[in-house]
């Protein structure tokens, strides 16, 4: 299993709009990810509103070779559009593999 982590940075007064993020963006991405090797995918938001950080999506793919076929795949330019809908913020992608 790889993760993928996408990080929201900015502070509390950046627009984010939460429940659609969790409730329509996230169904989304599984949706168009899941033939991939989508595994998983979850939002979180930091309990401190300095941490730096809006919000981070843990992205689970079956191998490294399923995330980059989803990241190349036509799906992700739909995903990706979604994104504009919930905040004005670039998203930030790291790759966590098992050592």
């Amino acid at each position: 299993m790889i993760t993928m982590l996408v990080t929201y940075a900015d502070d509390v007064h950046t627009p984010f709009d939460r429940d659609y993020w969790i409730n329509v963006h996230f169904p989304l991405v599984r949706e168009s990810w899941a033939p991939y090797g989508l595994i998983s995918a979850a939002g979180f938001f930091p309990q401190a509103y300095d941490a730096g950080l809006i919000a981070v999506s843990v992205v689970n793919f079956r191998d490294k070779a399923a995330m980059e076929a989803a990241l190349q795949a036509p799906e992700k330019a739909r995903v990706m559009a979604d994104v504009s809908i919930v905040t004005a913020v670039q998203p930030q992608r790291s790759v966590l593999q098992p050592l």
